[in-house]
């Protein structure tokens, strides 16, 4: 027996609108995890709470400031999470790719200003020639899975 609860605040974007068949998952994961004693929860259970919603239609974006000031521009992350989701690309292949370009073994080593460099010319890459960009990012999936 277990008990599930979900409300548009705390389930995911695509999924909003089946509230009831999210909580009944959720109920029947957290009885089968106390059944067996399985100590981690299930990813219907986090929820939205760490994934930002996703918009049905890339929008373009004003030009941002370089540096943040504090008064309402974003954070390099949110710049580089925005134009992961504006043109569908991988997020791991982007972080491989950003540690090559940066020349840095973990992508924390990276300097602020070698991440925007970054992040404007990933930007304009994709604008430009998506599909290149694409293959590119693809060179690095036996990165991605020798890495695992």
């Amino acid at each position: 027996m277990g008990y599930g609860d979900a409300t548009p605040s705390n389930v995911s974007f695509l999924v909003q609108g089946a509230e009831l068949r999210v909580a009944e998952t959720r109920a029947v994961n957290r009885a089968l995890r106390k059944a067996y004693g399985i100590g981690i929860c299930s990813v219907e259970e986090i929820g939205a709470l760490g994934e930002p919603p996703i918009a049905p239609e890339p929008k373009k974006l004003p030009p941002q400031a370089a540096h943040s000031n504090g008064n309402g521009s974003r954070s390099v992350r949110d710049r580089l999470c925005q134009l992961i989701r504006q043109h569908e690309l991988d997020p791991n292949l982007v972080k491989s790719y950003a540690t090559y370009f940066c020349g840095v073994k973990t992508l924390r080593e990276a300097t602020r200003d070698q991440v925007e460099n970054f992040i404007v010319h990933l930007a304009e890459w994709a604008e430009k020639d998506r599909n290149a960009l694409l293959c590119q990012l693809n060179s690095y999936l036996g990165q991605k899975e020798g890495a695992a």
